[in-house]
């Protein structure tokens, strides 16, 4: 059967047809780009919302973005403004980061963790006090596991109360090598925990920190104690740091 070209019907649906809006592709589908990472190449993914997703390397990257946010994967011809800065200071914090998908309760841990400067390190139940959900430690640990824009949101800062490192999505080794390029001291860390030291005071301030703490890093040995708990260096006369707030933790 044929159709006369003059048809109107097949006029009127010719007539339908309209140029797809600006910008249509980019809220469909996710950019993608490799660059250099702190620890070796990652591949990052992106959308018109930002940052959406970091990967170590770029081995089984593409399925597991599309896995995880069921959208189609494009590769960008650059990545976008201040990534790769991000990536090479460790300071992300006014880079856009698209956490759609996310619980609020995710988003929060993810946010809080956000907030813990380079060099320095937290507890889980830092995270956990700071988001009014203090007896959720271990919740926090899980939601951390699950951050998909690792290095830019740093959840390699979050460590065990024991002082120990911990677990991390690339991996613990990783997380101790980002921590001593950083300038965390691993090694102090351990020791003080040895010691069952986990915050730091000192006599000419009056106040007690997390070890790690800029704060904390310039009390001198003479002037400088060591206490096992929070309590303990209150009820010593110390106040909380409101830098880095071990109140939060205690």
């Amino acid at each position: 059967m044929t159709h006369n070209a003059s048809d109107p019907l097949l006029a009127g649906l010719a007539g339908l047809t309209v140029d797809a809006p600006a910008g249509l592709l980019d809220r469909v589908a996710a950019r993608w780009v490799r660059v250099p990472g702190p620890i070796g190449e990652v591949s990052v993914a992106f959308t018109d919302q930002g940052v959406a997703y970091v990967h170590e390397g770029d081995d089984g990257f593409a399925g597991a973005f599309r896995e995880r946010f069921a959208r189609p994967l494009l590769p960008a011809a650059r990545p976008p403004a201040g990534l790769v800065p991000a990536l090479r200071t460790g300071r992300a914090a006014t880079l856009t980061l698209d956490l759609r998908g996310l619980t609020p309760f995710q988003r929060d841990v993810l946010l809080a963790a956000r907030d813990i400067p380079r060099g320095e390190v937290r507890p889980y139940a830092w995270i956990a006090a700071r988001i009014g959900r203090p007896t959720a430690v271990r919740a926090v640990g899980s939601a951390l596991a699950g951050n998909p824009v690792p290095l830019l949101i740093p959840c390699h800062r979050v460590i065990r109360s024991d002082g120990a490192p911990g677990q991390y999505v690339f991996g613990a080794e990783a997380k101790e090598r980002l921590l001593t390029a950083e300038g965390v001291d691993l090694d102090r860390l351990r020791g003080l925990a040895h010691d069952r030291v986990f915050y730091l005071a000192s006599d000419t301030t009056g106040v007690v920190c997390f070890p790690t703490c800029h704060n904390a890093r310039r009390i001198t040995p003479a002037h400088r104690h060591g206490f096992r708990t929070l309590p303990q260096a209150r009820a010593a006369g110390y106040r909380p740091c409101r830098s880095c707030r071990p109140a939060a933790a205690a």
